[in-house]
């Protein structure tokens, strides 16, 4: 049942990629983007949408990363507590599924 949700998982991811590369080949006309005081770019329609999509994709990490560092330095904790002691040693060894 994994290999087959396995294969179906990579046939969508395929199949959206084909979807989104035809669109790209499919929007090539020159469209004109315009900014402040008059300017203006000129470029096909498929770079406008990737344009588009990176700026949307760095708003998004910049936007998160106070959220990871805060979560990151939470989980890492105070760095008082790291004192060097000798390492513990599990009181039983690590049972495997095959039972060796």
């Amino acid at each position: 049942m994994k290999h087959i949700l396995w294969l179906l998982r990579w046939i969508v991811k395929i199949a959206i990629f084909f979807t989104l590369f035809a669109f790209a080949l499919n929007n090539q006309q020159v469209t004109t983007v315009h900014f402040f005081f008059g300017n203006y770019w000129l470029a096909p329609m498929v770079l406008v949408v990737l344009g588009a999509f990176t700026i949307g994709v760095v708003v998004g990490v910049l936007g998160m990363a106070p959220w990871w560092w805060k979560h990151r330095h939470a989980q890492q904790g105070p760095a008082s507590s790291q004192t060097a002691t000798e390492p513990t040693v599990p009181a039983t060894p690590p049972v495997y599924a095959d039972g060796i």
